[in-house]
């Protein structure tokens, strides 16, 4: 497979499980700097397995896994480590510490990766949530927080080391539409604004829509990775029903709002 163009991250015939257990092989494909990316697939098909082997939280079974030009399924603990503050992760609930703070929330990387003095890495959690939209509620603590609020102080902790690249874990699920509408609209900024390259896992048609560029759809053991208007043209049959099924007809009501139409 020919390297696309100032590629940041490579999966490479990937054999991703647990034990004897295979749910993908032969998994290969490219994500370019500074695109917004999505990792789409049913239930059990295998995405929150590959989006664990990616971040390194597991080992996958077989395969390589090259991020700006270093392997993390090969690299050593000092190599690794460098390779893992190149990501940020917002996981699917959060995640966040409930006898925390907020800001003590989004400073934990900066605790455990930096050598900071404390007055500032306040100072940078603070900025992140400000960058979120969330600097009043520094000093909450997350159950006082509504579900996008803690999906927003989440993804602030994510950025908190200053990644090239933000993991997303269905970033909209159990919001409700307008909540689900403003994290879409924050995931569109930073990407605009910081030029960070996003990753998601997601099964929210509007998002799809409305803010990715390629989509990989993982069905049939196998991924298809390409555009939305594409994959619509598609004539698999579990793509040709995620993309032209009911709940597809609101999403593209929404696309069609967002570019203007």
């Amino acid at each position: 497979m020919a390297m696309l163009p100032d590629t940041i991250i490579s999966v490479r015939d990937l054999r991703t499980g647990y034990g004897e257990k295979v749910i993908l092989q032969n998994i290969t494909f490219q994500v370019r700097r500074g695109e917004v990316f999505v990792i789409l697939g049913g239930s059990g098909c295998g995405k929150s397995t590959l989006l664990k082997n990616i971040i390194g939280l597991y080992p996958p079974l077989g395969g390589e896994i090259w991020i700006e030009g270093g392997n993390l399924v090969t690299a050593g603990e000092v190599d690794r480590l460098a390779l893992l503050r190149k990501f940020g992760v917002m996981y699917q609930s959060g995640a966040l510490f409930g006898s925390m703070t907020v800001v003590e929330n989004v400073k934990l990387p900066l605790d455990e990766f930096t050598d900071l003095p404390e007055p500032l890495k306040e100072l940078v959690a603070l900025a992140k949530l400000k960058l979120v939209a969330l600097g009043a509620s520094a000093q909450k603590m997350p159950s006082e927080l509504s579900g996008g609020m803690q999906k927003r102080a989440a993804i602030a902790r994510a950025m908190a080391l200053d990644p090239k690249i933000l993991f997303l874990d269905e970033p909209t699920s159990d919001l409700d539409p307008i909540a689900a509408s403003g994290i879409d609209a924050l995931i569109r900024q930073l990407n605009d604004s910081l030029g960070i390259t996003v990753v998601i896992v997601t099964h929210d048609l509007t998002t799809l829509f409305t803010i990715c560029g390629r989509i990989a759809v993982l069905v049939d053991r196998k991924i298809t990775v390409d555009t939305a208007d594409k994959l619509m043209k598609s004539d698999h049959p579990w793509i040709h029903e995620f993309f032209h099924g009911p709940r597809a007809e609101g999403a593209m009501t929404a696309r069609k709002a967002s570019h203007g139409n």
